[in-house]
């Protein structure tokens, strides 16, 4: 190899080491006041027939509205002033399968897995602020067990996690309520932090109704996972999305293939909720075009073309684009042509 040569390579080299996610921000000089974790599932567990008015007083001073909250789904309760209350938690926590899911979550994710979570998610509230400063941050993080009723939900300045719903795709649990693989297949420790910026992000920017046609639903979740992305940027395109290795090839093999289906006949204007639902909805596959087509495609594509508007408005910034109702300027402005 000659000088000339050795010299372009390490330049490249050098390039290349040096080239990050584009959505990568800074944070070291950003000040967050840390999540607090709790674990109301360990709380929960704690309560017998003979402990329950004390304990139970003692976690709705430690939890406050978000027990309440919590009491509300999944037992269906009003509060803990509701006549059931008593019976409807030991019922819960002497559940034979509860108590497994209990047992299963608590090898899986003792408080150092969880503190190693927490610190992610802090990185994550940081990265939130640059991108969207005048907006509240998260104070806490809450983890629970819900029977299966729900993974994640964002109230009151607080992630609530229900570990129940990540305990690995082998789990014998979820053989046994009949949970399609394709479902099982997500829910481990790996999508726990895509999941939870993806409702974060869906909470806080899912307060307006689009007009109901395909192109608004599709430009939407496109901005959803692009939100993910800059908030996650060191995380997987296949995590963000929800895919497998294998779908996100599909993906990318067959972008022009899978546009032309929306472009033709106009379809991005469709109005049919069926046809909205087969390609947003979660499945296998996504059947309108094909069994081997990854499911909830319209959302990949519109997030490839959320990509590429951002990528030629280089001045507009997160939040212009997470507050812009107008999905046809997008999609016209993004010169997305795969």
């Amino acid at each position: 190899m000659n000088k000339l040569t050795l010299f372009i390579a390490i330049n490249l080299l050098m390039l290349t080491s040096c080239t990050q996610n584009s959505l990568e921000v800074d944070v070291s000089e950003i000040d967050t006041k840390p999540l607090q974790l709790l674990r109301l599932e360990e709380d929960v567990f704690s309560l017998n027939a003979q402990n329950f008015e004390q304990r139970s007083n003692e976690i709705k001073t430690k939890y406050g509205i978000l027990y309440e909250h919590y009491l509300m789904n999944p037992f269906r309760l009003n509060g803990s002033g509701d006549s059931l209350y008593k019976k409807s938690l030991l019922d819960f926590v002497n559940d034979r399968d509860v108590k497994t899911a209990y047992k299963y979550s608590k090898a899986l994710y003792p408080d150092s897995k969880m503190k190693e979570l927490t610190d992610e998610l802090n990185l994550c509230v940081k990265r939130f602020k640059v991108h969207f400063p005048k907006r509240k941050l998260p104070e806490k993080l809450v983890t629970c067990t819900t029977g299966w009723n729900y993974a994640f939900a964002y109230m009151d300045n607080a992630f609530i996690l229900s570990l129940d719903m990540y305990l690995n795709d082998t789990a014998i649990l979820y053989q046994m309520l009949r949970y399609p693989q394709y479902q099982t297949r997500k829910m481990n420790a790996a999508h726990i932090l895509p999941d939870i910026a993806r409702g974060w992000m869906l909470s806080e920017f899912d307060k307006v109704k689009p007009e109901n046609n395909l192109l608004n639903h599709t430009i939407f979740y496109g901005k959803l996972f692009y939100a993910v992305n800059a908030l996650l940027p060191a995380t997987n395109d296949s995590l963000i999305i929800g895919y497998s290795t294998k779908q996100m090839k599909l993906c990318h093999q067959y972008e022009k293939q899978y546009w032309s289906y929306f472009a033709e006949k106009n379809r991005l204007y469709e109005n049919s909720l069926m046809t909205i639902r087969e390609l947003t909805s979660e499945g296998p596959f996504t059947g309108a075009i094909s069994r081997d087509c990854p499911p909830r495609i319209a959302m990949w594509i519109g997030w490839q073309i959320v990509k590429s508007y951002m990528k030629h408005n280089e001045t507009v910034t997160l939040e212009e684009l997470m507050t812009e109702t107008d999905a046809q300027k997008i999609l016209t402005k993004s010169k997305y042509r795969p």
